[in-house]
């Protein structure tokens, strides 16, 4: 900083003038430095800017690298509900996407509609309510329609998405019946449109090197799949613990991680099922939905997995597979980060617990980067709606096989 009260005798606008002077000089000085060099500085292809690598050939590589597409190029979303999920989660996850752009709002709240629609730069015209949804058929801003409504509405809204001819993606679980679940493929079969679940987990980082890991044979067969995903749920006035909008407790809402983790994992599916179920007497919560779930599955390999799930215990999520030859353990499993991933065996006569470098992705973005990429390279989404049918199978299988304490053959 510059003390005049060294220099008593310059006036103000002699100090302005020196300063001046020192910081012409110093961008003087600045514009000698040589010129960076192409490693530094990059080149332009087709029309992105790329650098070659600095770090050596030991270090891992970076993402960086990965295709991003211009605005204009990416893949419009249309967002229905803005309840706490979409406003929390899966609206700030666009800005960590590679392919994608929201570019419609559905809500029933005016108010709400407006307000987030001028957060995100939303077009008035694509703004919609549930009344005049339809004519998002003539929206050419959007190729994707994401359904984040309570589970009993998620029917009514892909059958409108399927009619209006946009691809759908659908909150887990996919419905509250196996009828509606066949219903809503078999729309999107005849509108020609691609329909995926929104099981976040099955494009995060550590669940596929969990799956790679352990299907590749090198600790040999998968022999038990653990995991646990539980809560302690709050007001029960929420429509989670209404019957008719969720159409269960905690097994298709938070449970539905453990069934479908298992599954993906083991890469079979199961064909026996055992299961009990309790919820606590009086609690307000569970007048009409379970509380707590626990099951055991059978797979054809003779491999088991025993699941459970609770809304009434402190939160707890991780996922253990074990095999003869080591374990892989995955700590918070299902929420939306946190995620790290140990390998347990014995190396060397000693035993080791290694954690394993894999790098954290917003689970929101990486799933919608995949359903831009399967409308971008006309693919099938690798969740369909075929496994979240799989997924209301089995769970109506837990359900009987709870109520009625026997086993029940899938």
């Amino acid at each position: 900083m510059f003390d005049s009260s060294r220099f008593p005798d310059l006036s103000r606008r002699s100090m302005l003038s020196l300063t001046s002077g020192a910081l012409i000089a110093s961008a003087t000085h600045a514009s000698a430095v040589e010129a960076p060099k192409p490693v530094d500085r990059g080149e332009v292809s087709k029309g992105a800017v790329k650098f070659s690598p600095i770090a050596a050939k030991s270090e891992a590589k970076s993402n960086s690298d990965r295709p991003t597409l211009a605005t204009k190029d990416r893949i419009g979303f249309a967002i229905v509900a803005l309840g706490r999920l979409s406003i929390e989660e899966i609206l700030p996850a666009f800005a960590q996407t590679e392919k994608c752009k929201v570019t419609a709002l559905v809500s029933g709240d005016p108010d709400k509609l407006k307000a987030v629609g001028a957060r995100y730069d939303i077009a008035p015209n694509s703004l919609y309510s549930y009344d005049d949804f339809d004519r998002i058929a003539q929206d050419e801003n959007v190729q994707v329609i994401y359904i984040v409504l309570p589970n009993s509405m998620h029917k009514e809204f892909v059958l409108r998405a399927a009619a209006a001819k946009k691809h759908v993606m659908c909150e887990k679980p996919m419905a509250t019946s196996v009828a509606d679940a066949q219903a809503m493929i078999k729309a999107c079969d005849e509108a020609a449109v691609k329909l995926m679940i929104a099981y976040r987990c099955r494009y995060e980082p550590h669940h596929l090197e969990l799956i790679k890991r352990a299907q590749s044979g090198d600790m040999g067969p998968i022999k038990l799949v653990e995991a646990i995903n539980a809560q302690n749920q709050g007001d029960p006035e929420q429509w989670r613990h209404r019957k008719a909008l969720a159409g269960g407790g905690s097994l298709p809402d938070i449970g539905l991680y453990c069934l479908n983790a298992a599954r993906a994992t083991i890469g079979e599916e199961p064909v026996e099922i055992e299961a009990q179920m309790h919820s606590t007497p009086n609690d307000p919560r569970f007048r009409e939905v379970e509380e707590s779930v626990t099951w055991l599955m059978r797979f054809p390999s003779g491999a088991l997995a025993n699941l459970s799930t609770s809304y009434g215990i402190h939160r707890a999520s991780s996922m253990g597979v074990h095999m003869d030859g080591g374990s892989l353990m995955l700590d918070k499993a299902f929420p939306y980060k946190g995620q790290r991933l140990r390998l347990i065996k014995a190396e060397n006569g000693l035993d080791t617990d290694t954690t394993l470098d894999v790098a954290a992705k917003n689970h929101f973005a990486s799933e919608m980067d995949h359903m831009a990429d399967c409308v971008i390279n006309n693919r099938k989404p690798n969740t369909p709606g075929e496994e979240g049918l799989r997924d209301m199978v089995l769970m109506d299988a837990i359900y009987r096989a709870a109520t009625t304490r026997t086993a029940v053959k899938v």
